[in-house]
């Protein structure tokens, strides 16, 4: 499996592929089956295999029935009110993601020219970021608006830049463009990229990419709290959260660049 220009596919995507083939095999078993038999049809290691499933069971897309035997979720057999309680599985999964990072977490995609936040999970003890500037105006500054504008090409990042000019917000703002190209461009595929208050004084965020396709994707956090040792922790976790996120998307349908994903 490779991405764009024959480069490797960003971490998550390559776990929402292994998680596929999984839910492949649980399919054909409608009466359940074991992690061996799993193992000898998908070809992938236990560890990697207990990851998978326990991906799959926390979004709802298999379930346990016994020791090391799973059966499809109920997030594939849904009917009746379907799309409220996909949504309803999608903030499910993000609130799991939320208190395994001790933060407030984003769903962010870049649509029409523009940076929107699609979905957020936050609690009293993990409040979302004051928009004080509008984040449309702020990808320049933001964790969510540099891992969208790694995916664009040069020509989309130039336009973007032109609509919404690169303003000083705080004394660590980048504040020109090749600045902000250099650091976009020396990004490494599936890695995070980082507000270190940038935006706001005070506040520091963490994002990473989760899809590339018609709308670029990412998933991000944001602390109240500038200890750079506990935003590295958060981001670490952040990013093997990601296929979670993904395969939550992929449930509700919002995210189908997932579906081109092959092996």
């Amino acid at each position: 499996m490779r991405g764009p220009q024959g480069q490797p596919p960003p971490a998550a995507l390559a776990s929402v592929h292994r998680a596929l083939r999984v839910l492949e095999v649980i399919h054909r078993y409608a009466g359940g089956v074991g992690l061996a038999q799993i193992a000898r049809e998908t070809g992938l290691p236990q560890l990697v295999l207990a990851r998978v499933t326990d991906q799959l069971v926390c979004t709802n897309l298999a379930e346990p029935i016994g020791p090391g035997a799973y059966v499809v979720g109920s997030a594939l057999r849904l009917t009746g009110h379907a799309v409220a309680a996909e949504l309803g599985q999608l903030q499910q999964t993000l609130a799991c993601v939320r208190d395994a990072v001790g933060a407030a977490v984003y769903v962010a995609r870049y649509q029409d020219g523009e940076v929107n936040i699609t979905q957020y999970a936050d609690s009293p003890a993990a409040p979302v970021v004051d928009e004080w500037v509008d984040f449309r105006a702020a990808a320049h500054a933001s964790a969510v608006g540099k891992a969208l504008l790694t995916q664009l090409d040069h020509d989309e990042r130039r336009d973007h830049l032109l609509r919404h000019k690169a303003v000083r917000f705080t004394a660590h703002t980048l504040g020109t463009e090749q600045a902000l190209f250099r650091q976009l461009d020396a990004h490494r595929p599936g890695a995070a990229l980082y507000d270190l208050q940038e935006y706001a004084l005070g506040t520091v965020c963490a994002a990473v990419p989760i899809s590339r396709g018609p709308n670029a994707e990412c998933v991000a956090l944001s602390l109240p709290d500038p200890d750079p040792w506990r935003l590295r922790k958060a981001a670490r976790i952040l990013q093997s959260e990601a296929a979670a996120v993904l395969l939550a998307l992929l449930v509700t349908g919002t995210s189908p660049a997932v579906l081109t994903v092959a092996g």
